[in-house]
């Protein structure tokens, strides 16, 4: 029971502390001129973090928080990529434009002191 209590426990440690990563970053993009358009918006194909507008561009956010920089991007997995791939395409497909909507895909990565670094296009473009 206590084992189950512990994990369970450390289950909402992460939960809350990437939630707090997600805020942080939203509140540099917003700083830097980015509308907030959606908040862990779920598609088919799986949850985007963060997606931002700024005029007609459309930008995809991965948030990772770790210790480091270096182990919050080893985080980042080929099927994960795949997975914001697919529902990016689905809500480029709610916009006027479709998929010939500008966009990016970034990673912001938060380390264990709350600095953050974001990475734009980490994984390529539509």
């Amino acid at each position: 029971m206590a084992a189950k209590l512990q994990r369970t426990s450390k289950g909402q440690v992460s939960y809350h502390a990437g939630l707090s990563a997600e805020e942080a970053v939203a509140r540099a993009y917003q700083l830097t001129g980015y509308e907030i358009a959606e908040r862990r918006w779920r598609g088919a194909g799986g949850e985007i973090d963060l997606i931002l507008q700024n005029d007609d561009a459309v930008v995809f956010v991965e948030v990772k928080k770790s210790a480091s920089f270096a182990d919050a991007a080893l985080r980042v997995s080929p099927r994960q990529m795949q997975r914001i791939y697919s529902s990016a395409e689905e809500y480029l497909g709610t916009r006027p434009l479709g998929a010939l909507t500008e966009a990016r895909f970034d990673v912001a990565l938060v380390d264990g002191q709350g600095r953050i670094h974001i990475i734009e296009n980490a994984f390529g473009g539509t």
